[in-house]
């Protein structure tokens, strides 16, 4: 594949993700009102999957191809950079800072769980390489750990043993239709299939054509590929669906995504990890970046960092603050910029 064509590939197919992802967040949004579950629940599991479709396929393909750095690299900067995407539509919206307005007990157990997820992966990454046909015992265990963590968003959505004070600026899930019996939403379902799949074709296009660019680039290294190219462009559908859904006056759907989605891109490491066939991916990745700066562990410990900033700013729940938004998105956007130059210049 030349250069040019590798380029123009990449640019497409983002854009491809992009449009696609504007028109998943209203199929999502009609279905969490009328299949009953609620934003928060379908922002964390039906629309965070299937907007993370094309990164879990980008991070996979290059650990089929053999770059372990590409794959973790995609895994966890799509992560920074989905968190990143939410202070953005934090601007978007004027009346008050968004994690003031979008009051969920959900999605403060969401963070929690993110960061739990991230904590075992920096730990893993730190701990001597162990892998039983080639597959670390962490990865099925983060599969365990990411369920039940669902389970329990799921109860206390049910049984809340907590609830945030609501304010004159906060947003609720409100239903805008009824509930109605599953046989009737089969169009919505569908519709939403087909959008999961162009999104799918368009991450591994995304992925082979940066695979492209490390090859010809000598100064495009994996790692920083993975974090800020083949990461930002599947999360493409994550910034659109954010702001789509804050503009719909969805605010839980819209944090419930990103976060959500977050929680589940974790699994895009342990998918890559059952890909890769020389071992363990993590030690594989953590070996090859040990001499050569900044590393994934350091884009982990960074994520984690962008994700405690969120979960403090849900629970302070600060109306406003500078440009109208939430310290905690301020915070976010230094975090992210500071990384980039990191990763790319160190």
């Amino acid at each position: 594949m030349s250069i040019i064509t590798a380029w123009c590939l990449f640019a497409i197919s983002a854009v491809v993700i992009a449009a696609v992802g504007s028109r998943m967040t209203a199929v999502a949004d009609r279905l969490a009102d009328r299949t009953g579950w609620g934003e928060a629940i379908v922002g964390a599991t039906l629309l965070g999957a299937a907007t993370s479709l094309p990164g879990i396929t980008a991070s996979v393909t290059a650990a089929v191809d053999g770059k372990p750095q590409m794959a973790l690299s995609n895994a966890i900067g799509g992560i920074a950079a989905q968190t990143m995407f939410l202070a953005i539509a934090d601007l978007t919206y004027r009346k008050a800072n968004l994690e003031h307005a979008a009051a969920s007990l959900a999605n403060m157990l969401q963070a929690v769980l993110l960061v739990f997820i991230l904590s075992l992966l920096l730990i893993t990454m730190a701990t001597p390489a162990i892998a039983f046909f080639g597959i670390h015992p962490v990865s099925p265990l983060m599969f365990v750990i990411y369920f039940a963590g669902l389970v329990m968003v799921k109860r206390a959505k049910e049984y809340p043993m907590w609830q945030p004070r609501s304010t004159d600026r906060t947003r609720t899930d409100q239903p805008d239709e009824k509930q109605t019996p599953a046989s009737q939403d089969w169009g919505l379902w569908l519709r939403f299939a087909g959008f999961a799949l162009i999104v799918v074709v368009c991450g591994i296009v995304v992925t082979r054509s940066v695979s492209a660019m490390v090859d010809h680039h000598d100064w495009l290294g994996e790692s920083a590929a993975g974090a800020f190219m083949t990461a930002v462009a599947t999360s493409l559908p994550e910034l659109v669906t954010s702001i789509a859904a804050v503009r719909r006056g969805a605010l839980t759907l819209a944090v419930g995504g990103i976060v959500g989605g977050n929680c589940f891109d974790t699994l895009f490491a342990a998918v890559s990890d059952i890909a890769y066939r020389d071992g363990s991916i993590y030690h594989a990745a953590a070996t090859a970046t040990s001499s050569s700066g900044p590393s994934e562990m350091t884009l982990i410990a960074a994520t984690i960092a962008m994700t405690s900033l969120l979960l403090g700013g849900l629970l302070y729940r600060e109306k406003s603050g500078v440009a109208g938004i939430g310290f905690e998105s301020v915070g976010i956007i230094v975090i992210y910029l500071g990384l980039l130059g990191v990763m790319t210049f160190v």
